[in-house]
C-alpha cells in the first residue's frame, strides 16, 4: 500500500509540476501576443499616416512646384521647343560628307 501511495504522490507532483509549467508558457505567450498586437496597431497608423502624407506629396499641384524650384524646369513653349527630324545618313553628316561621298 505504502509503494502505491508513493506513486500516486509522485504522479501527482508530476501533473503539479506539468500544470505550474503549462500555465506559466500560457501567460509567457499571452504576453508576446499582446506586444506583436500593439506592434500591428502602430504598423498600421504608421502606413496609414504614410499613405496620407504620399498622397498629398503626389499631388499635381506639389509635384509641379517641386519640378520648378529644386530641379529647375520650366513648361515647354515652342520658343524653347527643338524639333528633331530623321533623314538618311548623308544628310546627317552635312555638305561636307556628301562631297566627300562623290
Amino acid at each position: 500500500m505504502t509503494r502505491l501511495n508513493l506513486l500516486l504522490l509522485a504522479a501527482l507532483l508530476a501533473s503539479c509540476v506539468f500544470l505550474v509549467r503549462v500555465a506559466y508558457d500560457a501567460r509567457r505567450l499571452f504576453a508576446e501576443l499582446d506586444r506583436a498586437q500593439v506592434q500591428e496597431r502602430q504598423l498600421e497608423s504608421d502606413f496609414e499616416r504614410l499613405k496620407a502624407e504620399k498622397q498629398s506629396q503626389a499631388t499635381p499641384s506639389r509635384v509641379e512646384a517641386v519640378a520648378r524650384n529644386q530641379l529647375g524646369m520650366r513648361t515647354a513653349t515652342p520658343a524653347v521647343t527643338n524639333y528633331v527630324t530623321y533623314g538618311r545618313a548623308s544628310d546627317a553628316a552635312g555638305p561636307a560628307a556628301s562631297e566627300a561621298a562623290r
